[in-house]
């Protein structure tokens, strides 16, 4: 395939309207054609979308991780208010193990009170925090499943390699708080912010005293690669909707 670019392409399944027999054929198009990594989104209702259903993401990523053999796989991202942080953390020590150690897990806050994605915690009876308090609750979401790999004294499962932490957010506050607790920061490539909050996160991390070199920045959406790889973005990861357009993955080779 020749040498790997700077900027791997990752392929972003939307699942919104879309069946398991798509999403399984796209992400193993995607491998075959040498992409880096496959995502999907974690949502609960078709209608914020106005789609008749949308297919759980982590359900989807269990079945992936024994369908595919190299490619990196994980939700982009998870919300914090839909599952427990520990039992979150299971989830990915199991589904490291399944998958083989190529698990990205990625976290977020979660749409906020004005976001049409807070309609489905709403329906389910989850309170919408404001947006202090979900930064907070990611942070110590965070805090609890490292926590929970280390075995905690009681047995939980100890994934091996413990898979980097991706925090998605599109401010500031989020990317200061993906690089003081995270392992890498995804937001998206347009942006217009992006140099700045790229910045802010690498500037965190090196302030807590983490390893920026091995911080992996990853945006969404489709960008000029030059000046990405000049502001050390990692992955490029490109949304696909239902039907998805084969074709265009492939051409996405070489990622």
């Amino acid at each position: 395939m020749g040498e790997t670019p700077a900027v791997r392409n990752d392929v972003m399944l939307d699942p919104f309207g879309a069946t398991w027999a798509e999403m399984r054929e796209a992400a193993l198009v995607a491998e075959e054609a040498g992409c880096s990594g496959v995502w999907t989104w974690d949502h609960l209702a078709g209608a914020v979308h106005r789609r008749p259903h949308v297919l759980e993401c982590w359900t989807v990523l269990s079945a992936l991780a024994t369908e595919t053999a190299s490619v990196t796989l994980g939700p982009l991202v998870l919300n914090v208010a839909n599952r427990r942080p520990g039992v979150v953390a299971q989830m990915a020590a199991t589904l490291q193990e399944v998958c083989g150690g190529r698990l990205l897990l990625g976290i977020g806050a979660g749409g906020g009170q004005s976001s049409p994605y807070g309609l489905e915690q709403e329906a389910l009876g989850v309170e919408v925090a404001d947006d202090a308090t979900r930064r907070r609750q990611v942070e110590d979401a965070i805090a609890t499943i490292r926590h929970t790999w280390t075995g905690a004294g009681v047995g939980f499962l100890q994934p091996d390699p413990v898979p980097p932490i991706v925090l998605a957010g599109f401010g500031p506050k989020m990317a200061a708080l993906a690089g003081r607790v995270a392992d890498g920061f995804n937001t998206q490539a347009a942006n217009p912010r992006l140099g700045s909050l790229i910045e802010t996160a690498l500037g965190a991390a090196e302030a807590a005293g983490r390893d920026a070199a091995t911080f992996e920045i990853s945006v969404f959406g489709r960008s000029d690669p030059e000046p990405l790889e000049r502001l050390g973005v990692a992955r490029q990861i490109l949304t696909f909707s239902a039907p998805y357009d084969l074709g265009a993955i492939r051409a996405l080779g070489g990622g």
